[in-house]
């Protein structure tokens, strides 16, 4: 979904009930009218379906943009006590061998539980596990994937969760397994490490702490066997990276750079772009970052990259244009993305910490 830009988010008056969407790989622009967005508002997206929340009574939906079709799911409001819905960080979408759907989404950064429900059911479920010191959650083909740094003897590593078992009396999500530990660079210097779908693969790219910032890409495949194998191409495809991360096609947007990472170049306050064969940076566009004020017309890279920061993208913000801002209509039913429940999350974080199993 193409974040607009100006606030203009999807209901919004001045967009006449349409929604733009764009393709990452080819490029292509569709314009739909979906009146469904006059009283929902949209908390992500998986596997070209958006995940919707209902105004009045916070009610999940899955919505198929292009067809209609629509799939329900529980109240978020259930889950207020467990899971902080306003950080979603990546959800998926699974079919069982009976037809039967079921979702799945993971709660907040650094500490996680697993929030999981089927269609029709009229209460959400969460995990009796949850996780600390993880980030850059990602779905991929029905599963999740989370990167846990716990430091120690273990090092960062990989996990993987399954999707929910629906054999048995009550739906479960098993625990979370490793499958492959994280690239560590000749120097050993700590590392930040990010998980991107590339195709039918997924993409380890590490971020060297220090002065340098120096990025490494790496197949999961290969981790996974032992093999630390550096890449210096991605077959002139962009990684851009962020609170989630996303591959583009530099050929479908010729504005993009192929064979580069685009990312917030913190030390030095511009939008960059890394370059994979020689390993240097590079403006990625015209105009410094600081401040959040970058001017009108923008480039699609930053239309892109807003796509990176949901809190943003889902209210038609544009990243580094402006401070983000709360929902400006029907604040108080949108618990999904503002910040009414963020004190008590806090609260029961603490609580859940304290009583519930810790994955190590």
């Amino acid at each position: 979904m193409l974040p607009e830009g100006h606030g203009l988010h999807p209901g919004h008056g001045k967009l006449r009930g349409f929604v733009r969407f764009f393709n990452l790989s080819t490029g292509a622009f569709v314009r739909v009218q979906l009146p469904i967005f006059k009283d929902h508002c949209v908390l992500d997206s998986i596997d070209g379906l958006l995940m919707l929340q209902r105004d009045h009574d916070t009610a999940i939906r899955l919505l198929h943009p292009f067809t209609g079709d629509i799939l329900d799911f529980p109240p978020l409001e259930t889950l207020l006590r467990y899971v902080n819905p306003e950080f979603i960080g990546a959800a998926s979408i699974n079919v069982s061998k009976d037809g039967i759907v079921s979702l799945i989404f993971l709660g907040s950064p650094g500490m996680m539980q697993a929030a999981y429900a089927t269609s029709g059911e009229q209460q959400w479920r969460v995990s009796g596990w949850f996780l600390k010191q993880t980030y850059s959650p990602l779905s991929f083909q029905g599963k999740l994937y989370v990167v846990r740094d716990c430091g120690g003897f273990t090092g960062p590593e990989v996990l993987l969760i399954d999707p929910p078992e629906l054999q048995g009396t009550e739906p479960w999500v098993p625990p979370p397994r490793s499958i492959a530990k994280c690239p560590v660079s000749a120097q050993n210097d700590p590392s930040l490490y990010y998980l991107v779908e590339w195709g039918s693969e997924i993409l380890v790219v590490a971020k060297r702490f220090g002065g340098d910032g120096k990025l490494s890409v790496h197949r999961l495949a290969d981790l996974m066997l032992g093999k630390n194998v550096l890449m210096t191409s991605i077959d002139g495809d962009t990684i851009f990276i962020g609170q989630r991360n996303l591959c583009v096609s530099s050929k479908a947007f010729p504005i993009i750079v192929g064979d580069t990472i685009v990312i917030s170049h913190r030390n030095a306050y511009y939008f960059a772009q890394y370059h994979l064969s020689s390993g240097t940076f590079s403006p990625a566009s015209d105009g410094s970052i600081v401040g959040c004020a970058v001017p009108s017309p923008r480039s699609i890279i930053y239309h892109i990259y807003t796509c990176c920061y949901r809190q943003q993208w889902n209210k038609g913000q544009i990243k580094f244009q402006g401070e983000m801002k709360k929902w400006r209509v029907k604040g108080k039913w949108r618990i999904g993305v503002s910040l009414a429940s963020y004190a008590m999350i806090l609260v029961y974080a603490v609580f859940i910490y304290l009583c519930l199993p810790i994955i190590h």
